[in-house]
């Protein structure tokens, strides 16, 4: 090619300015160890996108060669697929795993042990509560103002969900919830109404957010007893016709309530909140996409819709597992443990760390190993997948990812993606026009994720909403077998296990608990449910040289009554994370 040249006709380029330009290009390659300061000088910048090396490779590859040698299925040859994995999946380890959870003998009990009586012909007044947090907080925030309601005699206002400071999702209790449902489930317990009426219109969120305000209750402490709902704020709703409480999260006791209010509570929660009719529309066609997979060609596009139409009659529905991943930067950077991703990702979390909390992580000041060993670390996507594989999930699993945004991004995802090519998630069952209504709506996406994950043959979640429910909710080794001031370090080699002094306190972080929400609603339905054993899994990912035998049969063995059976609450821990008791009778 010629190019013009400035008063001289034509020029053509020098070989020597185009090997120049070569060497240019391949310097980094020749003299990499010139250039690799570059990816540790800026950890915000490369660390999320970097793919990290898997942290235990051994176990992950035994679990890809324990993989049965089949694909994800062409829809040219669906159907000799379905037959080769029938004639697999039957006689092998994991369809034990696939049978429903069996009759513990209880049942959901959320009526009140005392005969109806009819709501009281005048009301006390109006209760308003303010709601901050996300989807399942709301839920119990929810919940909890129904009992307070009840406790106080008074009319519940349908509450009022502040935007969303982490995701700034401004959906309101009408856009998430089914709320001509809810009052109608509730209408012979408590008063609901919609909206204030006109005369107390001038109670709102700019009102109280102005000056100091008599009708507001700011006081309310942390598990508040009703005796001091009646102390504090009835007389308030005598003098005014109105109290609004705020904040008003966890602000509510578990213990000491009468009977009737406990199963209140849990009838607000399992019965009376339903999602608006579009979100269970679309949670039905995704499970419908889930078990009766497609026979069209998805490689047209990524618009592409997965045709059911016609399939039910023709193939078997599917089985499936939904994997709520809890592994999001802040879940991340708040455990202070390492994840692998080398010395950017440790730079990375800990400036993060620092911006969010000031250093005010009581995790930050313990080593790895401390905080593992005591399962205090959450699980990684590929840690989640070997325990999945562990316990006999294979690679013709159908598995649903429930998760908003994971640390890391598809390179983080990478190795879980590997052990389940099967796996699905909203983007990959549903078309951006399906999808169109809960865009950018954290709370929308979390309702839709709840919804499938209710209609799954198996729900795990890979980690709690918080450390302090690792604590509490999971039962783990070092609270359960020899004292919560004790912990297990497990020695593989002789598969001895040695108990030692507990150095790390509780940690209560204030996060949200969304697995065990949806762990204590399948609780209540006797659904079929996986509790990860996070101390166990903490200390056998801590054993570098563990085989895979002996990584398998611990999984195996310290899993067999972590999958569903009913745990009885105990004080101080949640209803709806343990509703038995409270809201099951044992027949």
């Amino acid at each position: 090619m010629k190019f013009q040249y400035k008063n001289s006709g034509y020029y053509q380029p020098q070989r020597g300015g185009a090997l120049a330009g070569l060497l240019v290009l391949l310097f980094p390659v020749l003299l990499p160890s010139l250039f690799s300061p570059l990816s540790h000088a800026s950890p915000s910048m490369f660390s999320e996108w970097n793919a990290p090396k898997p942290r235990h490779l051994p176990l992950l590859k035994s679990a890809l060669q324990n993989q049965k040698e089949v694909n994800t299925p062409k829809p040219r040859h669906f159907s000799l697929y379905k037959s080769a994995l029938q004639r697999q999946s039957p006689h092998g380890k994991q369809s034990d795993l696939w049978n429903p959870l069996f009759d513990q003998g209880w049942r959901p009990c959320v009526e009140s042990a005392k005969a109806p009586s009819a709501l009281p012909q005048k009301s006390q007044g109006y209760i308003q509560v303010f709601l901050d947090g996300g989807l399942n907080q709301q839920r119990m925030g929810i919940c909890d103002a129904v009992a307070v309601a009840k406790i106080l005699n008074a009319t519940l206002v349908i509450p009022l969900l502040e935007v969303n400071s982490v995701w700034q999702d401004s959906s309101s209790f009408m856009d998430i919830f089914d709320v001509d449902h809810f009052i109608n489930v509730l209408k012979d317990d408590i008063s609901i109404v919609k909206e204030l009426p006109e005369e107390f219109s001038w109670s709102t969120r700019e009102y109280y957010a102005t000056a100091i305000r008599d009708t507001r209750i700011k006081t309310a402490p942390v598990h508040a007893s009703a005796n001091w709902y009646l102390d504090n704020v009835l007389p308030v709703l005598k003098s005014y016709g109105i109290a609004a409480i705020s904040p008003f999260s966890h602000r509510l006791t578990f213990d000491t309530l009468p009977m009737d209010i406990q199963r209140l509570r849990c009838k607000s929660n399992f019965q009376a909140l339903i999602f608006v009719p579009h979100i269970r529309a679309l949670g039905d066609t995704l499970v419908s996409r889930l078990r009766y997979p497609s026979t069209q060609n998805r490689a047209l596009g990524s618009e592409q819709l997965w045709e059911t139409t016609g399939a039910k009659d023709k193939q078997e529905p599917w089985k499936f597992v939904v994997l709520h991943l809890r592994f999001d930067k802040d879940m991340a950077a708040h455990s202070a443990c390492d994840f692998g991703g080398g010395k950017a990702e440790k730079l990375a979390l800990a400036k993060y760390r620092q911006m969010i909390w000031q250093g005010r992580v009581l995790n930050s000041q313990f080593t790895d190993q401390e905080l593992r060993s005591q399962g205090r670390c959450p699980l990684t996507p590929e840690e989640i997948g070997l325990l999945l594989a562990a316990l006999g999930f294979d690679n013709s699993t159908r598995l649903y990812l429930a998760s908003h945004k994971v640390y890391g991004g598809e390179a983080r995802i990478s190795a879980l993606r590997r052990l389940f090519p099967l796996m699905e998630e909203k983007k990959s069952l549903a078309s951006s026009e399906e999808r169109a209504r809960i865009k950018g709506k954290a709370s929308l996406l979390a309702a839709l994720d709840y919804y499938i994950s209710m209609h799954s043959d198996i729900f795990i979640s890979a980690s709690p909403g918080n450390m302090h429910n690792a604590l509490v909710a999971s039962q783990n080794l070092a609270s359960s077998s020899i004292g919560e001031n004790m912990c297990f370090v497990l020695c593989f080699s002789s598969m001895r296990v040695i108990a030692r002094p507990n150095p790390i306190p509780k940690i209560r972080t204030g996060k949200e608990k969304q697995g065990a929400f949806r762990v204590g609603h399948r609780t209540y339905e006797n659904l079929k449910t996986i509790r990860p054993n996070m101390a166990l899994l903490g200390n056998l990912f801590l054993n570098k040289s563990i085989s895979w035998s002996d990584f398998e049969q611990a999984v195996v063995e310290g899993h067999e009554n972590r999958q569903g059976q009913i745990r009885l609450r105990k004080p101080k821990q949640s209803i709806y994370t343990y509703p038995a008791p409270d809201c099951m009778c044992h027949v």
